[in-house]
């Protein structure tokens, strides 16, 4: 099993420019890369000697939730701004859901509450199919903190990587408004109905 870089088919985003969405596609494609190249050494570690590499491989175990979850936040990121901007259906199950949780205040609002959080790291939003409720959380490294089983909504990335090149760490709210600018919810809608 080998993974493959994904390609988005992004079109120009509002506030977020191209030099910005190359420099993070290509931490995206350093993910992918390293997934690869950790199954491959744990692969080639096991052929010369189980035991006495046992402490090399369980170390690149560890390493390898770091690489992946990267990896697959990264897709989540990314798809959002596939297709055209959309807002989001009110009547759509999301938005309905949306509107049971959040209230007049509004999941953007929400969302933009909870990335004013001191710190780096993600806003995600997940749907918990067993008490019928969305979840937004801050989490802080995308290896650790992720709620178990819980399919992604929505994923926005905060580190500095994600808008450094447009935004100094004062305009992160400037960034932030640039990624819902550019969101097509159709993206999140489809999540939501699939979980």
């Amino acid at each position: 099993m080998t993974y493959v870089t994904k390609t988005f088919n992004l079109s120009a985003l509002e506030g977020l420019s191209e030099k910005q969405i190359n420099v993070h596609l290509a931490l995206y494609e350093g993910y992918v890369k390293h997934v690869n190249l950790i199954m491959e050494k744990i692969r080639a570690l096991k052929e010369v000697d189980v035991e006495g590499n046992a402490y090399r491989i369980a170390e690149l175990r560890r390493r390898f939730a770091f690489e992946f979850d990267g990896m697959r936040m990264h897709e989540y990121y990314f798809e959002q701004f596939e297709g055209s901007q959309t807002s989001l259906t009110t009547g759509s199950a999301l938005g309905k859901a949306v509107a049971e949780k959040y209230g007049e205040q509004g999941l953007v609002a929400h969302i933009q509450e909870v990335a004013r959080s001191r710190g780096i790291g993600w806003v995600v939003v997940y749907s918990d199919s067993v008490a019928k409720t969305l979840h937004t959380v801050f989490v802080n490294d995308h290896e650790v903190g992720q709620l178990a089983g819980l399919p992604i909504v929505l994923a926005l990335d905060l580190w500095e990587h994600a808008y450094m090149v447009d935004y100094v760490p004062a305009e992160k709210k400037n960034y932030v408004d640039a990624f819902f600018a550019n969101l097509n919810w159709g993206v999140m809608e489809k999540r939501f109905e699939a979980k």
